[in-house]
């Protein structure tokens, strides 16, 4: 399976209240209009601009905090593609995992990424080409 994207990248520590703002946490129930809220806060242009298929970079401890499962839903459902990061919150990894969302930890792929780069993930290959 291969996804080729364009990039979105953030920092360190982005926390599952910005990924999904918490206060659609219970104003917001129907799966297929949670993708339009994702990374609200964070990045408005994401909000706007973001289209299927493209690919989130992010530094350590993505999605870190309360374990609100909206926060992998609503990136699934905005159509990304894959989240490449240093690490994942273990709660997140695990609603990834369970939502179907492909993750990839690579710490050197993170620094060698830039916002706006296009990227193929090559997941029978284990590779990540820019």
């Amino acid at each position: 399976m291969k996804i080729t994207g364009k990039v979105w990248k953030y920092g360190d520590d982005v926390n599952t209240d910005v990924i999904f703002p918490g206060k659609y946490t219970y104003t917001v129930s129907d799966r297929n209009e949670m993708g339009k809220y994702a990374l609200e806060d964070l990045d408005p242009e994401f909000t706007k601009n973001a289209q299927p298929g493209d690919i989130i970079v992010g530094g350590k401890n993505w999605g870190c905090g309360s374990s609100r499962e909206q926060a992998v839903t609503c990136i699934k459902m905005r159509g990304i593609g894959a989240i490449i990061a240093k690490g994942f919150a273990r709660i997140y990894y695990r609603n990834a995992l369970n939502e179907g969302l492909p993750i990839v930890v690579s710490a050197e792929a993170v620094d060698a990424i830039e916002k706006g780069d296009e990227v193929t993930i090559d997941f029978d290959k284990s590779e990540i080409v820019t």
